[in-house]
């Protein structure tokens, strides 16, 4: 079980997690050998999963984003493996999700522009022998990104 101080830390290290525990320890009011240890152990317990830097996609030159949603024409297992082998090969494609609804997959994609968007979709997806459908839309701008979890 969480309480209140394994909030604050996880809160704290979603914002910077790259902080040391005196820094921790510090903003959460722990000492720090404390904070690393309540670090340590929510990390073990599988709450802390990773610990990654956000780059800014136009630095990379990557400037359209996407959302597509892709219809399957056929759900036979060996078929809907194949299409997710083909979305783990494809760096452009940074996120997945399956839904329920019209649309059995939405890919949130990151391309250097409109072309290299066009190639993933004509070129790689629609040819694909389980596609039925694929619907794109274009990020015009973000008005919200990802802050975290809510806690």
């Amino acid at each position: 079980m969480l309480d209140a101080m394994d909030r604050k830390i996880l809160s704290a290290l979603q914002q910077d997690a790259t902080l040391t525990a005196q820094a921790l320890g510090e903003r959460i009011n722990l000492s720090p050998s404390q904070a690393a240890r309540r670090r340590a152990r929510l990390e073990a317990e599988g709450y802390v999963t990773a610990t990654t830097a956000r780059l800014e996609p136009s630095r990379l030159g990557l400037t359209v984003q996407a959302f597509v949603q892709v219809q399957m024409a056929s759900h036979a297992p060996d078929q809907a493996r194949g299409f997710e082998r083909l979305l783990g090969d494809l760096p452009e494609v940074v996120s997945v999700w399956t839904l329920t609804g019209e649309a059995d997959y939405l890919l949130r994609v990151w391309c250097a522009d409109l072309g290299a968007l066009n190639q993933i979709i004509h070129g790689r997806l629609l040819p694909h022998p389980a596609v039925a459908r694929v619907h794109s839309q274009i990020v015009m701008d973000q008005l919200k990104t990802f802050r975290g979890l809510p806690l």
